[in-house]
């Protein structure tokens, strides 16, 4: 006698989530100020704020401006828009882990971010060219703002 496993059928209990009201979800802020050729609020890094294309690297290091910190060097050269654009270049040889490589890429963007409106229409690189092995962000921090201002402030050698 062979018996069958078939499940008893269960019905599903009716649901206790309150759902709100929709007008408590939606954000009362107003999206039809934004555009894609502004930056929000003069401090947004989007995609007119980046270098994006091997070439445009190499036409930057080609340029062979540079300007030299502790830990970072800063190439630049002038570019025919109307704003600052900024590329990083992290290497494994330098920063072993990942989660360092990321640390450093996002403290350089924030810096970037922050300094772009007071900068020339210049295509940046910055390159970490010393190995770093333990996250310092205050100190990373300090020595790119330096090397942005100096671009900033025209004190270039």
């Amino acid at each position: 006698m062979v018996s069958s496993c078939v499940p008893a059928r269960v019905e599903a209990a009716p649901s206790c989530v309150l759902v709100a009201p929709r007008d408590v979800i939606v954000s009362p802020f107003d999206f039809s100020c934004l555009s894609d050729t502004e930056p929000l609020g003069d401090f947004g890094f989007r995609r007119q704020h980046r270098l994006l294309k091997p070439a445009e690297f190499s036409d930057v290091f080609a340029a062979r401006h540079i300007l030299r910190g502790g830990l970072f060097t800063l190439h630049y050269r002038n570019n025919d828009r109307s704003v600052a654009r900024l590329g990083l270049v992290v290497p494994k040889k330098q920063a072993r882990t990942a989660a360092l490589r990321n640390a450093i890429k996002r403290q350089a963007r924030e810096a970037f971010r922050l300094r772009c409106a007071g900068l020339p229409a210049l295509d940046l690189v910055l390159r970490l060219s010393r190995p770093v092995a333990a996250i310092d962000k205050p100190a990373w921090r300090a020595e790119m703002v330096t090397l942005f201002d100096r671009i900033g402030s025209g004190t270039r050698p």
